[in-house]
């Protein structure tokens, strides 16, 4: 654990989200622990090198740290807050989650594996094996070289899904990113939020998508979500204006505009309401624990 810290401190010297040598994933460095927060997770493996972040999710509360790895199926809404100071900050790698690498993983599996689907889970937490952990240190040793992560990196990150949809959840992982059942309507669902979540986006036009009636579609929408559809897009656009502000100094009018708010004033009312601070305040004090470093900005060794 400690050549890990010591390899993501070479790359990532700042707080907020580093960018790395390989697309798909970025590292996370904070040195300020976090009251909760509302958050949205792309689908994504998040794993904790130092510290330990908390998530509520609904009723369910889930902890990842050095020794537990988060897995996000789809993207989600939930609080989180964090453990960190400036002599032990949270120090973290996120992995997206590449649907088309994953589809070419559980067909490879599912010839193979005999094992009963488990129930579907849009987030899970799952214990941190040796054979993981090795897998985590040879990208993070990729990582600082740019011809091994060119070379080496896609097909690390490749492992490490594989090992993740093996791991102890990895039956309700595979059942919840296949296109199948109700989970996979919901999924696509989703998806398309997040594609056009500036359009106008109507529950009945979702549900007739997920060839679902309405009543049917909030029902298993919620079981998904832990939210209804109506409270899922504000949550989407609300944080999706957080981070242009945040990232790219955006006016609060701009972003409400960029997100399909039509009334500025209206945007404002549920950004405190959902934030607990005014656009301006909220985007101030994110600035840095959400900014994004380049890659060519590290240092390698």
């Amino acid at each position: 654990m400690d050549r890990m810290i010591a390899l993501h401190n070479q790359m990532a010297r700042t707080n907020g989200y580093t960018e790395t040598l390989v697309d798909d994933v970025r590292l996370t460095r904070s040195t300020q622990s976090s009251t909760k927060s509302p958050v949205m997770y792309e689908p994504c493996i998040a794993i904790a090198l130092q510290g330990r972040k908390r998530t509520y999710f609904g009723n369910e509360a889930m902890q990842f740290d050095a020794d537990h790895y988060l897995v996000v199926a789809v993207p989600m809404p939930f609080t989180a807050t964090t453990e960190a100071s400036p002599e032990h900050p949270f120090l973290g790698i996120s992995i997206r989650v590449d649907r088309t690498t994953l589809a070419d993983l559980m067909f490879a599996i599912d010839q193979s594996d005999t094992e009963v689907p488990a129930m579907p889970k849009g987030m899970m937490v799952t214990r941190m094996d040796e054979r993981l952990r090795d897998t985590v240190q040879r990208l993070l040793e990729a990582l600082n070289s740019p011809l091994e992560a060119r070379v080496l990196g896609p097909g690390i990150v490749r492992e490490i899904c594989y090992r993740a949809l093996m791991g102890e959840q990895g039956a309700a992982m595979r059942a919840a990113l296949t296109s199948q059942g109700q989970f996979g309507r919901i999924a696509k669902a989703l998806r398309r939020i997040h594609a056009d979540y500036a359009a106008d986006i109507d529950v009945g036009m979702l549900a007739a998508e997920a060839s679902m009636s309405v009543p049917a579609f909030h029902v298993h929408f919620k079981s998904v979500t832990h939210c209804s559809p109506i409270q899922y897009l504000k949550s989407a656009r609300l944080l999706q204006a957080r981070l242009l502000m945040a990232r790219n100094d955006m006016t609060a009018q701009s972003a409400s505009q960029q997100v399909g708010y039509e009334s500025p004033s209206q945007f404002s009312r549920e950004f405190k309401r959902y934030f607990g601070r005014s656009p301006s305040e909220e985007a101030s004090a994110m600035r840095r624990l959400l900014s994004v470093q380049p890659a060519e900005l590290t240092r390698l060794i």
